[in-house]
């Protein structure tokens, strides 16, 4: 399922992800102290670097060779470092010493003696006799010259110097990064608390590089090797290093450098495109928060939530992962800028379970919620659940977006005419845009003709095959028709889609509640689910009322009464709900409910609960005052007796003041109902309570 792109966001100074996250800062390396003492690679990191196969292993308890040949292909292969202390390269820079050894070869800390001495690094190859290495030192000169991005280490020069043997041997010429790499960062992370990254600060780490990612792609680049090795942290800066992959996506001759594990499973029959690179942001994000398991001396699959219990905590960063790392490199994300933004989402839901502090944001997909369903402590119907849901945006390129702005008609009929008539008065046509027919749709579902919706859909298909707003359109076509678990199917794929957008979880929460109580399966487990999703929503955004709403009332259905209003009472004292769920509180703790689960106390907090609320008519105020006068009589007639004497709204806490109080809300809403029937009735029950007297 395709989705559109969103804008970047830029991070506020000083914290990463949006502006989001605080990571704790690391302190810039001294570059005298950064040169390793005795430079070596480890054994068990040796391989061919043509056949990707073991090479200088050691055997019988004999170290490995340091340079030799494979024993696999015949390739040539040294682990020496080429260069030492005081080596002049090209004339200019002078070595101080190996600082790493990369996927390409090894990298020495030097010295630029023609611009004040300032510390440089020079990276070379694993072997100048391999083309293809030379090959790829050639293309990182051809493009790393043009690159200047703030994430990005900066190259400054290529030059070339002759070994020992007297061949070339090519050098990029980069700027000092003197930090720590994400890789050593999650190393003494683990040493000291046995845990991996927070998922907060891995997903920080990973949005912060995805623009300078995005940045490669829009000159046509392909970065090729994303990995945490490759990232480095200075204070409270990243940047990219190691550009040695670097190559070209229409590039189909050049070889293609990279880390098991982290690359695309497709790479080698479709070369480097977007797809691949977002599946190296995904594995990278997974590696630095929780255990990927190796296989066959690689990174495995991504564990699932039934072995990895921070994805079963955190459902739409399950879900972001499983998009970004798709089989199917149609069905990843379609740029760093969208994956950035559903990352971006995602990482809003982290923080706000982690602390309950809510973290809204824009959507680069949704507009706003634009009723709020659920409030009368029952499940939403279909068509208040279709008009209050979040519509999607109208995509700003399309060319009858403008149309669209200018048109406030609502029904399908008027926005017909509306949008003919202006047909008329401009250029581009209606069957250039796929967003009126999509206004069009949506116009048939709240008007309530889920056919005239879907016959309308039908002729989107071919244009709209893998974009996902026929889906959620289709979705509201089942809930008017009454398939709740068709609806719910779709509402999943969209979620799947669009992991970090609340609107999804919304309406997939509103659909699984409406199928569990039309099936009568309303048991526990799938409850959970629903409730799981409310809660994830409200938590997050609080301008998402109908979550609060639907959050509270499936607390109630588990009995939770407690939490239920717990919940509503976070609704904002400035929110249009505010009063409502005020009233719904006071619902939710009183009615069917045993007098024996009642006290004294909590009849007083709800009648000083009522007190305190604004309402908006008299027989609104009557109908709340009943919520409580009611409980409190059925709870005298039980036996009880409030330990104090004092009122309770306005009338004495005794059996004969309730009586008064509930006769005078009764007579108030019979004067005050709209036809004579109910008035009759109501005069009926206001006779049947009111308090007896003794002549």
């Amino acid at each position: 399922m395709r989705t559109r792109s969103g804008s970047a966001r830029s991070a506020a100074r000083g914290r990463l992800g949006a502006g989001l996250v605080e990571v704790p800062p690391v302190p810039r390396v001294d570059p005298a102290t950064a040169v390793l003492a005795d430079p070596q690679v480890p054994e068990s990191d040796r391989f061919c670097g043509k056949c990707d196969k073991p090479v200088g292993r050691g055997q019988a308890g004999v170290p490995g060779r340091t340079s030799g040949f494979c024993p696999h292909c015949g390739t040539r292969y040294s682990f020496v470092p080429r260069l030492r202390a005081g080596d002049l390269v090209g004339g200019q820079y002078e070595v101080a010493g190996a600082l790493a050894h990369g996927g390409l070869g090894w990298i020495y800390l030097a010295t630029d003696r023609a611009v004040n001495k300032r510390w440089v690094v020079l990276k070379g190859l694993i072997d100048t006799g391999d083309p293809d290495a030379l090959a790829a030192a050639l293309a990182e000169r051809r493009f790393l010259a043009e690159v200047d991005h703030p994430n990005i280490v900066k190259i400054h020069n290529f030059t070339e110097h002759a070994d020992a043997d007297g061949e070339p041997v090519g050098y990029i010429v980069m700027a000092y990064v003197g930090g720590t790499s994400l890789k050593q960062i999650l190393r003494a992370y683990r040493a000291e608390t046995q845990r991996y990254l927070p998922p907060a600060q891995a997903i920080a780490y990973v949005l912060e590089m995805l623009p300078a990612l995005g940045y490669l792609h829009a000159r046509g680049w392909a970065y090729c090797d994303f990995k945490p090795d490759n990232v480095m942290q200075t204070e409270e800066r990243l940047e990219l290093i190691d550009l040695g992959a670097v190559i070209a996506m229409d590039d189909r001759t050049s070889p293609i450098y990279g880390t098991l594990g982290y690359q695309a499973p497709e790479i080698a029959e479709t070369g480097p495109t977007v797809a691949t690179e977002i599946y190296t942001a995904g594995r990278t994000l997974a590696v630095l928060m929780m255990r990927v398991p190796s296989v066959d001396g690689k990174l495995g699959p991504i564990p699932g939530p039934d072995t990895e219990p921070l994805l079963a905590e955190h459902d739409s960063l399950h879900r972001f992962l499983q998009r970004s790392t798709d089989p199917d490199p149609l069905a990843r994300f379609a740029s760093m800028s969208e994956m950035a933004d559903q990352l971006t989402g995602v990482l809003r839901e982290v923080l706000a379970t982690g602390d309950g502090i809510p973290r809204p944001g824009m959507s680069s997909q949704f507009g706003p919620a634009r009723a709020v369903f659920g409030i009368d402590s029952v499940t939403p119907e279909p068509a208040a659940l279709i008009t209050g849901l979040p519509a999607p945006l109208v995509d700003p390129g399309d060319s009858g977006a403008a149309l669209l702005a200018t048109t406030d008609a609502a029904t399908p009929a008027e926005l017909e005419q509306a949008l003919t008539a202006g047909l008329r008065a401009v250029v581009t046509g209606a069957g250039e845009s796929v967003e009126i027919p999509l206004r069009l749709v949506r116009a048939e579902l709240e008007a309530g003709d889920a056919a005239a919706a879907l016959n309308r859909l039908a002729a989107l298909d071919a244009e709209l095959e893998f974009d996902w707003r026929p889906v959620w359109y289709r979705a509201q076509a089942a809930l008017l028709t009454g398939d709740y678990s068709a609806a719910a199917a779709d509402f999943e794929s969209v979620y799947a889609a669009l992991p970090g957008e609340p609107a999804p979880k919304l309406a997939l929460a509103a659909a699984l509640e409406l199928g569990a109580e039309a099936g009568g399966s309303a048991n526990a487990f799938a409850l959970s689910r629903v409730s799981a999703l409310y809660d994830v929503v409200w938590r997050t955004d609080h301008t998402f009322l109908s979550a609060a709403f639907g959050a509270a009332r499936l607390r109630r259905i588990s009995g939770d009464r407690t939490g239920a209003v717990a919940v509503l009472d976070q609704v904002d004292r400035t929110s249009s709900m505010f009063t409502e769920a005020r009233v719904s509180a006071v619902e939710t703790l009183l009615t069917h409910r045993d007098p024996a689960d009642l006290d004294e106390a909590l009849l007083r907090r709800t009648g000083e609960r009522v007190d305190q609320l604004r309402l908006d008519s008299r027989k609104r105020t009557a109908q709340v005052r009943m919520f409580v006068l009611e409980a409190a009589l059925n709870w005298i007639r039980s036996g009880q007796q409030p330990s104090t004497p004092g009122k309770l709204l306005d009338v004495e806490f005794t059996e004969q003041g309730v009586r008064t109080g509930l006769e005078r809300c009764l007579r108030t809403l019979a004067r005050e109902a709209d036809d004579m029937w109910t008035r009759f009735v109501l005069v009926d029950q206001a006779n049947s309570v009111r308090p007896r007297t003794t002549l």
